[in-house]
């Protein structure tokens, strides 16, 4: 190869890794796994080394991370937050070794102690302390200029906001990843679904979307968790003498820190560490990619230093990617609660990283469409963090000649054959998925808006789970909500259909272990076990607060929180419905009225108003009120010094935690935001307050301390 084509080559690696880390660190989209991107890395070092002149400082084998978005205060750090090295084999490991052996010019029988650890598959932050109290909370940005998240951050319940027991420095940057289990992460996807809101592709793309959000209300709806793992800027470097003893005192001082940190011996008990980490990764309940090993003496890694954007002390050994090929036999469609069309592939079943694999989600058709999926096709899957599993790419070269593209439905897979359309999100924008616009017509979305209904966070009624819901609606007793109300009055076809669902199963069973089929079930009793509970489980639900109604009408864009801002502005049922049926009707002052309520905007009004206006809706809706005792919401004080205004808590409160500020302001008529705006009228703020005081302050608005509120408001 010569100078110029190596050059060409660099200046093209060089902008396809800039492109593609701008797409996972700012935009949350990435498009290859991290092995295809440690490939390119891989790539550009190899040419760097062998053309030692196309090393510049601006390329990025000598940067990390992605550029500070603009959307937030920039934060220099005191110390560099760079990234490491990565080892790939057992040799890597070896050789990491040696090297440290050569540098500091150990003997051979000298012994190197190392603190190893899981890799999360995360979001870097660091975390400022000052006397014990959190100041300040940032990114890591480009490594030497990050994103001031401070707001979103004390969210974090892993996050302290002070430091408990004594002995830390008075100045000192806690660092470490943020992450999301995958129990979690998997059950906010299962809402965004059942909303009809946006999924994400997997835990760390959530993560990093949650965390850099504008609101602070909307990270805190997300479940984040933090291992803390490292420090920055101290004001006293001798606070430890080893990696492990830092550790030691991050628990003490109210951190997480992994419980699978471990101190080993030289390469060979990195090499253990690295082989038991990986089989324990599937059960871990978050995404690792790999495992770090760090130099445990502090003292050693200052000797060690640093070499361009990385420390000598310590490096990453990387899982290898999890992948299989098979062929993809057809692509199904799965229709949701409101409507949404999910492609999942059908697989032919597959072992990867020893779980069989035989459906992937292919999320939406813009996803196909850049992947070129065609039917037949072998495809390339991978178990995203062991768990999630997708398809990354096709092997062209396998593809049969006579393999269809996929054509994405242009009409609803139910008996209803209805025209799919975009979906559009709550500020009216088009987006990539497309939904069915039958709404609840559709066989598909009545029987996930049932199981909706029943669930946690509506009816939350124990005992009738999904797998009831599909043999009740098979049965034909169980069509919309106020069906579930009337399941005593159908008590014997209630133990028919669940008789007949036993008998099913019991014959599947039989016929897989090449028994008789037509063998009796002797003890027909025992598939009523739970129907008379059940029943009294559903009677205890007829008592139905505002809010949770509202929520159950599985209005789109309408989840648990507009359902809760809509109940305390209209107060009670009646009220409600007497406003959204004259909207319906054309009133357009009642329209206006729903539109400009706080955080509803017209988007929501025209949800409301559109599901008013539909007979078929109307009627459901008076069904399901026939059958419950709607209770009225909680009367917020309209006469209070504080009624009507909009107040922002910030800071780490000590008088009370934010969900009782919050709460009791509400009962006061208050409008509680996350953020301080020209609107905002009291700016409450406890210790460690950070950009929303310095925000207030230039905007005029009034600030006040915890006791100054709490006079105000009558309890102090």
């Amino acid at each position: 190869m010569t100078i110029d084509d190596a050059r060409a080559r660099h200046a093209e690696l060089a902008t396809q890794i800039r492109h593609h880390r701008d797409l996972y660190y700012n935009q949350e989209t990435p498009e290859l796994t991290d092995a295809d991107y440690d490939a390119l890395e891989a790539e550009l070092r190899a040419l760097e080394a062998d053309f030692p002149e196309l090393k510049t400082p601006d390329s990025p084998t000598q940067t990390v991370g992605g550029v500070a978005s603009a959307k937030f205060s920039p934060v220099q750090h005191g110390v560099p937050m760079l990234s490491l090295d990565n080892a790939f084999t057992a040799e890597d490991v070896t050789d990491f070794e040696d090297r440290i052996r050569r540098f500091l010019r150990l003997p051979e029988d000298e012994v190197i102690s190392f603190a190893a650890e899981p890799k999360i598959d995360g979001v870097s932050c660091s975390l400022l302390y000052v006397k014990g109290e959190l100041v300040r909370a940032a990114t890591r940005g480009d490594g030497r200029t990050g994103e001031d998240i401070t707001e979103n951050a004390k969210t974090i319940k892993d996050v302290p906001h002070h430091l408990n027991g004594a002995g830390f420095p008075d100045r000192i940057e806690i660092r470490g990843e943020v992450y999301m289990p995958l129990m979690e992460f998997a059950e906010m996807n299962a809402r965004a679904i059942e909303e009809g809101t946006k999924t994400f592709a997997n835990p760390r793309n959530s993560a990093s979307g949650a965390l850099r959000q504008l609101d602070a209300s909307i990270t805190a709806a997300r479940p984040l968790r933090f291992f803390a793992y490292a420090w920055g800027e101290v004001s006293d470097e001798n606070f430890v003498t080893t990696q492990s003893d830092a550790l030691e005192k991050f628990r003490e001082w109210g951190f997480q820190v992994n419980p699978n940190s471990r101190r080993v011996e030289g390469a060979k008990g990195l090499l253990e560490v690295y082989d038991h980490i990986g089989k324990e990764r599937s059960g871990l309940g978050y995404d690792i990619d790999g495992v770090v090993y760090k130099v445990d003496r502090l003292d050693w890694q200052r000797r060690l230093g640093f070499v361009s954007r990385s420390p000598r002390w310590a490096i990453a050994h990387k899982f290898p990617a999890q992948q299989a090929l098979t062929r993809l036999q057809a692509v199904d469609i799965q229709v949701g609660r409101m409507g949404t069309l999910t492609p999942v592939a059908r697989l032919e079943p597959i072992n990867v990283g020893g779980v069989v694999v035989t459906n992937v989600t292919l999320h939406n058709a813009d996803e196909i469409e850049r992947k070129d999926i065609h039917i037949g096709d072998m495809v390339r899957v991978q178990r995203a963090g062991d768990v999630i599993p997708q398809i990354v790419g096709v092997e062209l070269n396998e593809r049969p000649a006579n393999a269809p593209k996929y054509e994405f439905p242009t009409v609803c897979p139910c008996p209803l054959k209805t025209e799919v359309v975009r979906e559009t999100n709550a500020k009216g924008e088009e987006g990539v998925a497309r939904k069915c616009s039958g709404d609840q017509a559709c066989p598909h979305q009545r029987i996930e808006y049932l199981k909706y209904v029943v669930s946690r966070r509506v009816l939350d009624i124990e005992g009738l789970g999904e797998s009831n819901i599909e043999i009740f609606h098979r049965a034909g007793i169980l069509s919309e909500p106020a069906d579930i109300f009337r399941l005593h009055e159908r008590a014997d076809q209630v133990r028919a259909a669940v008789l007949e669902e036993r008998k099913r199963q019991s014959a599947l069973r039989q016929e897989k272990k090449g028994e008789s089929s037509a063998k009796a079930l002797s003890d027909s009793d025992r598939a009523f076990a739970g129907i008379d509970k059940l029943f009294d489980n559903i009677e205890a639900r007829r008592d139905l607060p505002l809010d949770r109604f509202i929520a159950a009408l599985g209005i789109k864009h309408i989840g648990e929180t507009t359902a809760r801002l809509l109940a305390r502005a209209y107060g009670s049922e009646r009220h409600f419905h007497e406003v959204m049926v004259a909207a319906a009707g054309g009133d357009e002052v009642a329209r206006e009225g729903i539109s400009h309520q706080d955080q509803i905007g017209p988007v929501v009004a025209g949800a409301l108003v559109s599901y008013f206006a539909h007979p078929y809706q109307r009627e459901i809706y008076e069904r399901f009120l026939k059958q419950l005792k709607v209770q009225d919401a909680e009367a917020v004080a309209g006469d209070h010094a504080v009624s009507g205004k909009t107040v922002v808590f910030t800071g780490s409160l000590e008088r009370f935690t934010r969900d009782e500020a919050k709460a009791q302001a509400e009962r006061l008529g208050a409008k509680v935001a996350g953020s301080v705006s020209a609107k905002t009228d009291y700016l409450v703020a406890g210790p460690g307050a950070g950009s929303k005081l310095k925000k207030a302050a230039e905007l005029g608005v009034t600030t006040l301390t915890e006791d100054e509120w709490l006079a105000m408001i009558g309890e102090d």
